[in-house]
């Protein structure tokens, strides 16, 4: 299961510095994951300020 980042995102970008498969790319206002890529380790739900990251 990867993760998906929700519309509470903020765009801070601190998700995508997190993640050790660079998953996350920058989207249209927000952040998203490439599921294919995500490795489901939660790092970027520990570095997000605003807990946008989630699992699916």
């Amino acid at each position: 299961m990867a993760y998906k980042i929700s519309d509470d995102c903020v765009a801070c970008g601190a998700c995508a510095e997190a993640c050790p498969t660079s998953a996350i790319s920058e989207g249209d206002g927000k952040y998203v994951i490439d599921a294919d890529t995500c490795v489901d380790c939660g790092s970027c739900a520990d570095a997000c300020p605003v807990d946008a990251p989630k699992a699916e």
